[in-house]
């Protein structure tokens, strides 16, 4: 195991006990940001925590969250944090949501953690290791056939937006189970073959960055709206290989 994989596994369970400690609070102090969305004071304290034993270890590296400003990096290096994914689930009291961690490389994600913590169950990857989960092997599964397969999704938008012709949209009309088990949880279903395909409207670099490299590691792909890997694309739609590679090559035929 790299350090920088042994840092961010060790982060992710650490601040995976300090969300504990305020999950199922009636007394948690939640605040509105300017996009309207809710933080707490533990989404904030999880991250500072987070930046704290990366900045201890690797300071010439570079730091990007969701609640604080962007400590820019010195050599290429670039820790992606969402402290609480899910932050709607949390407040909630509902167990699905992650503590995520990621390291980008020269602009590519290499590591991913995700910690969600209230179901004891601990994603890693390295690009090139394989996906494990507490430590065991997950494999995306083999179900081709849209009728047979599981599809996730975070956002209400997904099924109430207008009637669509672009082929993630026409799952939610043909799949064999649609079912709002979103966030970070959804995808790792995906990655733990669960579900075969997981979707997210609406995504910010840090909501993707942890993700990616845990899913292609199990064999599966992760890529935007337009069919493109990436963090700053138009949403994020996690799939196995066979699934992914055709809705790739669906959305290739609908631009053209």
């Amino acid at each position: 195991m790299t350090p920088d994989l042994q840092l961010a596994l060790e982060l992710a369970e650490k601040a995976g006990r300090l969300t504990l400690d305020y999950f199922g609070r009636k007394s948690l102090q939640v605040f509105s940001k300017r996009d309207d969305s809710p933080v707490t004071e533990a989404d904030r304290k999880t991250e500072e925590l987070i930046r704290q034993g990366i900045a201890a270890m690797f300071p010439e590296d570079g730091l990007f969250g969701e609640e604080f400003d962007e400590h820019p990096s010195g050599n290429g290096r670039r820790w992606i944090i969402d402290p609480i994914d899910g932050t709607r689930s949390f407040i909630h009291g509902v167990p699905l949501y992650g503590v995520m961690i990621a390291l980008e490389v020269d602009g590519v994600p290499r590591i991913g953690v995700i910690n969600i913590p209230a179901l004891g169950e601990l994603y890693h990857a390295e690009t090139g290791c394989g996906a494990f989960v507490n430590g065991s092997t997950v494999r995306v599964s083999a179900i081709a056939e849209t009728a047979e397969a599981t599809v996730v999704f975070t956002e209400k938008e997904y099924l109430l937006d207008p009637s669509s012709t672009h082929p993630v949209d026409l799952l939610r009309l043909s799949a064999g189970l649609v079912r709002g088990w979103g966030d970070c949880y959804g995808h790792m279903l995906v990655a733990s073959g669960r579900a075969e395909v997981a979707v997210d409207k609406i995504m910010s670099p840090w909501d993707c960055a942890a993700v990616i490299p845990i899913v292609v590691e199990a064999g599966g792909c992760c890529f935007d709206f337009h069919g493109v890997t990436t963090i700053t694309g138009k949403g994020l739609v996690s799939a196995n290989r066979l699934m992914g590679e055709a809705l790739v090559a669906a959305i290739g035929e609908s631009c053209r």
